[in-house]
């Protein structure tokens, strides 16, 4: 039985839990989320208790997997829509710089051209300064997906650490060229 699947997970106060056959709606203060579960698995809320379990028939490896895939899912959904979630981006390097203009964001990270990203929908996504990126929203894999896009335009390289990282992230540095006699 998976461990993180047979974990109960809790709704807390002001929060609308509906379930419908595979397909569960989660309402709170920032928002709605929706999900489409899979048929291995089943799913019952708790209004008393305000409880969601999550079971599978445990006896095939997959199911196991898409039991505590489900539960952690959900417990996302759930955080989602009463903490949200917040991703923050650096940009590093000389003349780099960030901007939004409407709903896009500009990057210019020492290309010939400046790179424009479109936001999505559902995201809020600010630049409080040139050199930082705070992007928020419900939906946990939109913010990861959208922030690690934005990291992708350019990578901090291991030279001079220029690029975009995540705040906090350690980018492992190497010595250049030494002269040797």
């Amino acid at each position: 039985m998976s461990r993180i699947g047979k974990k109960p997970v809790l709704v807390p106060s002001g929060v609308k839990v509906g379930v419908a056959g595979q397909k569960i709606s989660i309402e709170g203060p920032l928002g709605k989320l929706e999900r489409d579960c899979r048929p291995e698995v089943e799913i019952q809320y708790d209004e008393a208790g305000k409880l969601i379990n999550v079971s599978a028939d445990d006896t095939v490896r997959q199911n196991r997997a898409f039991h505590g895939l489900t539960r952690a899912l959900i417990q996302n959904m759930v955080e989602g829509v009463t903490k949200g979630y917040e991703k923050k981006l650096e940009v590093v390097g000389v003349g780099y710089l960030a901007a939004i203009q409407g709903s896009t964001l500009q990057l210019r990270v020492g290309f010939a051209n400046e790179i424009q990203k479109p936001i999505p929908t559902g995201l809020n996504v600010t630049c409080p300064d040139q050199t930082h990126v705070v992007v928020k929203g419900i939906d946990k894999q939109l913010v990861g997906q959208f922030a690690a896009e934005v990291r992708a335009v350019r990578k901090p390289e291991p030279y001079k650490g220029k690029g975009i990282r995540y705040e906090g992230e350690a980018v492992r540095r190497k010595a250049g060229k030494t002269v040797t006699k």
